[in-house]
């Protein structure tokens, strides 16, 4: 499920201009009205304090519980200094350069995301996918979540390959997938699907743009924050997010799998820095993007919550190539993973 709309240069259809575009704050400011409406009252008698920084909870009081596998493939672990476990799959058959897949950011993300992806390619290529901290099978601890922990998790498992790898971002992981590119070369490639961050960088669609870094939002969030949950994780909520990023029918597996891995202990925390903006980069264009040297494939077409203003600027760096995913919204490997495959494919053969 997303939160985070992209429309480069390129002209779209008529029908694709009088699509309206959703912003994050009348989203977030709807979220909270609905979350005080159901439990405010309770709140207000249960709800603890939050806790003073030193009184962080330890990542095992917040580690899924029978959480099933999101792929195929062997589940394993990393551990992330100051944090706890991080959870990613792996597949090491075939051959050719390791895949890393990653997905979005959302209140209910898992590598159950990139399944049409993983499913596509295990067993021809080795393949990994990284679950971020704070998601799907990793540790849920009450931290501080930031875009530097989600990228050191991603450049933890490349370490942990030890190997050149390919990597393909959804959404706002695309912004840590260009972020941990920049800090390794053994990136040699990344795939962003539908990604954040090729906006403009004000006036937007991101709440990172305000100018306290989301920080005001995530305290009016943060302390409404169980009762804000409980209305997101719900399955109407799961599906009417999900039914922004698909141009047909929402997959079932997606749609039950978000709501299993929202209903692990300490599933709220990592959400609300996302609601808030907090692990968005405020111009990541400027800031990420600009700044790429690794050849760069973005696959694309409508998304209900993030727009592309510079889609095109980014094409015209050396390297870096946009291919559209027509009758797609935002999940074009859910309902057109051919299509993708094929694009995937060219953009690697042409790497060799």
């Amino acid at each position: 499920m997303k939160l985070n709309r992209i429309r480069p240069n390129f002209r779209a259809a008529p029908q694709d201009r009088a699509r309206p575009r959703r912003s994050l704050r009348p989203l977030t400011t709807a979220l909270l009205i609905g979350g005080l409406a159901l439990g405010a009252a309770a709140l207000a008698q249960t709800a603890p304090a939050l806790p003073a920084p030193a009184q962080v909870q330890p990542a095992e009081l917040n580690r899924p519980v029978n959480l099933r596998p999101a792929l195929s493939g062997e589940r394993r672990y990393l551990t992330i200094p100051n944090f706890g476990r991080v959870a990613y799959y792996a597949d090491p058959r075939g051959e050719g350069r390791p895949l890393v897949l990653t997905s979005s950011v959302n209140a209910a993300a898992s590598a159950y995301e990139m399944k049409p992806i993983w499913d596509a390619y295990v067993g021809t290529r080795p393949v990994y996918a990284l679950e971020w901290p704070g998601f799907g099978s990793s540790d849920r601890p009450d931290v501080t979540y930031t875009k530097e922990l989600m990228t050191a998790a991603l450049n933890a498992l490349i370490t942990e390959l030890n190997a050149d790898v390919d990597v393909v971002g959804l959404s706002l992981g695309s912004e840590f997938v260009a972020r941990a590119a920049l800090l390794d070369r053994r990136v040699r490639s990344v795939a962003l699907i539908s990604p954040s961050g090729l906006g403009n960088p004000r006036g937007g669609t991101q709440e990172a743009t305000a100018d306290d870094g989301g920080q005001q939002l995530y305290s009016r969030l943060n302390a409404f924050s169980t009762p804000l949950y409980a209305v997101i994780r719900t399955r109407p909520s799961i599906q009417y997010f999900l039914s922004r990023s698909f141009r047909g029918p929402v997959d079932g597996g997606l749609i039950d799998y978000s709501l299993d891995t929202t209903r692990q202990p300490g599933a709220k925390y990592a959400p609300i820095y996302f609601i808030s903006g907090r692990l968005f980069t405020p111009d990541a264009y400027a800031d990420l993007y600009s700044r790429l040297n690794t050849p760069a494939l973005v696959l694309y077409d409508q998304d209900g919550f993030v727009s592309f203003e510079r889609l095109q600027a980014f094409t015209q760096q050396s390297g870096v190539q946009a291919v559209r995913i027509p009758g797609t919204d935002g999940l074009p490997h859910f309902e057109k993973m051919p299509e993708v495959r094929a694009a995937l494919d060219a953009f690697w053969a042409a790497l060799r």
